[in-house]
């Protein structure tokens, strides 16, 4: 893991500009949060093919839905939050329905609006998203992935929702070696007693985790699912036969989200004791961004717990 840290909404803002230089047909909307999505970016070196539509979400995506009708390949961008609760009805009935050529950008998932409370934190976009037809799902761990997930967005046709953290989090993917693909997981420690399956920023937890448990004499292999739709079906059922046991890590609810989608998978096709790392279904309060993480059971030490106790059932 490099000591590097890089806000990951800073890496899209910047990807999405260069993108922008490739590709004229690649325009930007956003909700009046520029600045944080850093869609900025991309709107002040391109200012005609940028759309600030204010804070009007649904109109935003519905127009996003219209350009794409026209050839043009629009990112639209608002806090995760509101990509579902404000502009839900048109990402359903405009996007998903009629499979467009959309991205969407939901930035500050999860807890990473910390100071602003549960009003802005998305703990349900994944749940939502993936329960869409032809919608793929993607959620982003650290920088190096954020560029590269942005640019496979870019090139992918059909409605495509990118999750993306407020954090400055370390880098821990190697951006020459690795190989991201929509669809396919990565494993990226192995080990034989039990997998952890991560997301997003417990990816970085879950690595933490890892180490935690060698001390302990466990070895656990770690698997990133990016892509949480469509999901890695192989990988996981592998992982199921190889080691037996598994823990899900996911900074979003533990219901519909990352933990729900493996279990659906396994339960079908290779039952074995699942735990799940997540917000256990409640609202979270305002603070110190690290320290909500701690509170509310999304850090590495509560995934050793949990890796403890699925090994007992194993």
């Amino acid at each position: 893991m490099s000591a590097a840290k890089r806000a990951i909404r800073d890496v899209y803002g910047d990807t999405l500009a260069q993108l922008g230089r490739e590709n004229e047909n690649i325009v930007a909307l956003d909700a009046d949060v520029g600045s944080s999505s850093k869609s900025i970016v991309f709107g002040k070196e391109f200012p005609n093919r940028y759309f600030n539509v204010g804070i009007a979400e649904a109109n935003m995506v519905a127009m996003a839905a219209g350009l794409a009708t026209a050839g043009k390949i629009p990112f639209a961008n608002t806090f995760a939050a509101f990509m579902v609760l404000r502009a839900g009805d048109p990402v359903r009935s405009l996007i998903a329905y009629t499979k467009l050529n959309v991205k969407l950008a939901g930035t500050y998932a999860g807890l990473s609006d910390s100071y602003d409370g549960a009003s802005h934190h998305a703990i349900a976009d994944i749940a939502f998203m993936r329960s869409l037809p032809n919608m793929t799902v993607i959620s982003i761990s650290d920088p190096v992935e954020a560029e590269l997930a942005t640019r496979a967005a870019a090139e992918f046709k059909g409605p495509l929702y990118l999750r993306l953290s407020r954090a400055e989090v370390p880098v821990v993917l190697d951006k020459a070696s690795y190989d991201f693909k929509i669809g396919k997981g990565v494993t990226l420690v192995d080990g034989a007693d039990l997998t952890i399956v991560a997301t997003g920023y417990m990816l970085i937890k879950a690595l933490e985790a890892a180490e935690l448990l060698s001390a302990k004499g466990i070895k656990a292999r770690v698997v990133n699912i990016h892509t949480i739709k469509p999901i890695d079906r192989e990988l996981l059922i592998a992982c199921a036969k190889e080691t037996g046991a598994i823990v899900t890590a996911e900074e979003h609810n533990v219901y519909g989200g990352l933990g729900s989608a493996v279990a659906e998978v396994l339960s079908t096709s290779c039952p074995v004791p699942i735990e799940f790392v997540g917000i256990e279904d409640v609202f979270a309060e305002s603070g110190d961004y690290e320290k909500l993480l701690a509170k509310y059971g999304l850090s590495a030490a509560n995934i050793v717990a949990r890796a403890q106790k699925v090994l007992k059932r194993k």
